[in-house]
């Protein structure tokens, strides 16, 4: 037997009642008189009993427990700074509302063999799933299940999911439109990985600022990255033939890579090839030189997400949702913003 059964059977036997209706009290189960229930709560306080989360949480049909999937490996986890932010958001409400996280370290083939058994055994009351891919088995499986889930990331297909998300389009648009009022000629981007609806969504704007500014999208300064520091690197060194002028990288680990590729080269940032990033990492700021940047919500992504799954497990059947944050473009040295104006003094 658990600790919490005989401590169970001792309050049963000091209260004079039975052991069902001891569990009874301990699920606040409005059907017990109300002289028993005191004097039960008194044995139990004389005990210094203190019910187990998880069990209480079962019997009520509740587990009070989100589970968290990232469909990626547990190395790219921990090497992305995204990650803790977004983990730290939700953790932050889960605290607040007394929930508890169950994060998924699996590689995505792992997640989606276990994921089925999770949500059918109902360990989690609800799921919330981060960087999904545009084909997600994760995602099919929740639906299958009717499992309360909440994506961070629009999702490129179903219309009836709902997610906490910012403007990847808009914002990526706008972060080159600055590179083209700046006077730069040849914008190349890294984009994030095209089986992510960010790095999708990231690259549809950089195709809309050119357009807006009726310039013709060249393949050959378009390059896909993983979000990693190493593919912004190796991608930056594919584009530096083709000689841009300025680059919107898709995430900032991938422009730290890229800014490191471009010193290897011997360019000058921002004087012979500008950079804008995406995300405002801690780091951005102290980056050589200071990294321009969009700046998305993070850690409120993350608070805002576990909420909103939260009320759609108390409503049922509530309507889908959609929560979009906003972004701010943050201009720093590397976009070249200070040297441009320079020069145009100067002339």
């Amino acid at each position: 037997m658990t600790s919490d059964r005989l401590t169970i059977i001792e309050i049963a036997k000091q209260a004079g009642v039975s052991r069902s209706t001891v569990s009874r009290v301990i699920n606040d189960d409005p059907n017990v008189h109300a002289a028993t229930r005191q004097r039960v709560r008194s044995v139990m306080q004389k005990l210094n009993f203190q019910p187990n989360a998880a069990a209480r949480g079962l019997a009520a049909g509740k587990t009070r427990i989100l589970g968290l999937v990232i469909p990626m490996g547990v190395a790219a986890l921990f090497s992305d700074p995204y990650f803790p932010q977004l983990i730290q958001g939700i953790s932050a409400a889960c605290n607040q509302h007394d929930y508890s996280t169950m994060l998924w370290l699996a590689e995505p083939e792992y997640e989606r063999r276990t994921i089925q058994q999770i949500v059918s055994a109902g360990m989690v009351d609800g799921v919330i799933i981060a960087s999904a891919l545009t084909d997600d088995a994760v995602i099919e499986a929740v639906r299958t299940h009717k499992v309360p889930f909440v994506l961070i990331g629009r999702h490129p297909v179903y219309v009836d999911i709902t997610y906490v998300d910012v403007d990847n389009r808009v914002s990526a648009r706008d972060a080159v439109l600055h590179l083209i009022r700046l006077g730069y000629k040849r914008v190349a981007t890294i984009s994030g990985p095209l089986n992510m609806i960010g790095g999708l969504d990231r690259l549809a704007g950089y195709k809309d600022a050119l357009k807006a500014r009726g310039i013709v999208a060249d393949p050959n300064l378009i390059a896909e990255g993983d979000f990693s520091e190493a593919s912004g690197y190796s991608t930056m060194q594919q584009l530096l033939p083709q000689e841009p002028d300025a680059i919107f990288v898709a995430s900032d680990t991938m422009a730290l890579g890229a800014m490191r590729a471009l010193r290897e080269a011997g360019k000058r940032i921002p004087d012979d090839v500008a950079i804008v990033g995406y995300d405002d990492m801690p780091f951005a700021a102290r980056s050589d030189p200071p990294l321009t940047t969009v700046r998305q919500p993070i850690h409120r992504a993350g608070f805002v997400g576990a909420e909103t799954l939260m009320e759609l497990i108390s409503e049922q059947d509530a309507a889908p949702r959609r929560v979009i944050l906003p972004t701010e473009l943050v201009i720093r040295d590397s976009c070249g913003a200070r040297v441009m104006r320079e020069k145009k003094m100067r002339a």
